[in-house]
């Protein structure tokens, strides 16, 4: 007897439904999947599977078992990771310890900026930290000032095929700050321009020391970077600044960093302290203040929001090193890889970080299935997902659409990838994954900022992801 796959296999260009419309029965000719992917004329290789979430049963599929790099998509393991690993109620958190009590408003001893590895930690925290500290009473050390990072292993960047100025590239650190970002603003300024590096925030904007910015009278590269005495020096090309403007640039010594804009947070008040400095060993002493970053559910849903590379490494090591593995970012992508074939037997999962930054992390679109079933249905991952918007057939997006989508993105330079739930217009609940990618072009173009095409094809893959879930609303859920 024939499966419904073995029927939809045999299909060759288009299956027919029946839809009503104004009060006639009409026939819709649905394109079948291959013949979309034909269309598309995308290079390189284009894989998907789509399954019913309640009985797993795949309903169409190509290339199901081909390993492709899942891009930022891998941030939707790293979610079931954390959540399964550190559980819903897990915090990050951030304290300022004293080494010796408190006197006449001095502590006598060390204070310690003592890090959780808190990837969302930012500079309005620190300054309410700051103000804690001061109603305390205190109102200097007589020791050091001191901070702690090894909450987490210290990585210099995550991905090392990035562009030198990609701020979703940064450290990653026990103590981090704004992301590990600095905000780098321009202005013109007569035959010149006035350039500052501040760790801005909502309430405050704190001048940053240990990062510096210089412009050179050239057309390329953009931006170079150097690390010189404690402080992050970067050169910015002149032709590429206009009359003014600001981005944000990525930090390489994050302790620093959050260090040295703390001491000018505490300073303002009235707490002065003496030039911070990294220790490796965390003394003992009392907790004088703490705070704590969101439980980990809506942490994972502004990461996935907003893709926040930091914090899908932040929360994928902080899983690992509580099980006892994980070192390194490397080594605790194939920790979360050794969890995830043990709890799915998900063979071709071979991951190198936790936020797909990495082009050499690789799952197969049926093992990643799977996992959005078996794993993420019990720990609600579908809630913690984007609502995905369909594009037409020119790249833009649609103003309305019939059916539900909620997943995660994935863009790198010739790689494309979507992985989600969907509930097709009759109420039936699917799950996929698309996965697109020419990783023979990304070799070519590799730390290029804009290489050619790049553009176009990724409009190409978003345009192939809409259409292959039209297919799957009408053919499994009309």
């Amino acid at each position: 007897m024939l499966s419904r796959r073995d029927v939809l296999r045999g299909l060759a260009a288009s299956t027919a439904v029946v839809s009503v419309g104004h009060g006639a029965v009409a026939q819709t000719r649905i394109a079948s999947g291959e013949a979309l992917v034909q269309s598309a004329g995308l290079s390189g290789d284009v894989a998907f599977v789509v399954a019913d979430l309640r009985t797993g049963q795949i309903l169409e599929s190509r290339k199901p078992g081909q390993a492709m790099p899942p891009a930022s998509a891998l941030k939707s393991i790293t979610s079931m990771y954390g959540l399964e690993t550190l559980g819903s109620q897990f915090r990050f958190g951030t304290q300022l310890i004293a080494t010796g009590p408190v006197a006449n408003g001095i502590i006598q001893g060390d204070l310690i900026l003592a890090g959780g590895g808190d990837p969302t930690l930012g500079t309005d925290d620190l300054n309410e930290m700051a103000k804690a500290l001061a109603a305390k009473g205190v109102r200097g050390v007589s020791g050091r000032y001191l901070t702690w990072a090894d909450a987490l292993p210290y990585a210099r960047e995550i991905a090392d095929d990035q562009p030198i100025f990609a701020s979703y590239n940064p450290a990653l650190s026990g103590l981090m700050l704004n992301f590990n970002r600095v905000h780098f603003q321009w202005k013109r300024s007569g035959n010149g321009w006035a350039l500052a590096m501040d760790a801005t925030g909502q309430t405050v904007q704190p001048t940053a020391y240990t990062a510096s910015a210089s412009i050179v009278s050239r057309a390329s590269p953009l931006f170079t970077y150097s690390d010189r005495g404690g402080v992050e020096k970067w050169t910015v090309a002149s032709s590429a600044l206009g009359r003014g403007g600001s981005r944000w640039l990525p930090v390489r010594h994050p302790a620093a960093y959050a260090g040295d804009v703390f001491q000018t947070l505490a300073r303002a008040q009235g707490v002065p302290l003496p030039p911070p400095q990294s220790i490796g060993r965390f003394p003992g002493g009392s907790v004088l203040v703490s705070h704590a970053s969101n439980p980990l559910p809506p942490l994972l849903r502004a990461m996935m929001k907003y893709s926040t590379n930091l914090t899908a490494e932040a929360v994928g090591v902080s899983a690992s090193l509580r099980r006892g593995a994980g070192g390194s970012i490397n080594a605790s992508g194939r920790a979360m890889s050794d969890w995830l074939q043990a709890r799915t037997g998900a063979r071709s999962a071979k991951f190198t970080d936790h936020s797909g930054l990495r082009a050499d992390a690789r799952i197969a679109p049926v093992d990643m299935v799977t996992a959005l079933r078996t794993l993420g249905v019990p720990v609600g991952l579908r809630g913690l997902m984007k609502p995905f918007k369909l594009r037409d057939a020119t790249g833009r997006y649609m103003k309305s659409q019939p059916f539900a989508v909620d997943a995660k993105t994935g863009t790198l330079d010739f790689v494309s990838t979507l992985a989600g739930y969907m509930t097709a217009p009759d109420g039936t609940e699917l799950v996929f994954t698309i996965m697109t990618g020419d990783l023979a072009r990304r070799r070519r173009y590799l730390g290029q900022a804009r290489p050619p095409g790049q553009t176009d094809w990724v409009r190409r893959s978003k345009i192939l992801q809409s259409q292959l879930l039209e297919r799957w609303a009408a053919v499994y859920g009309a």
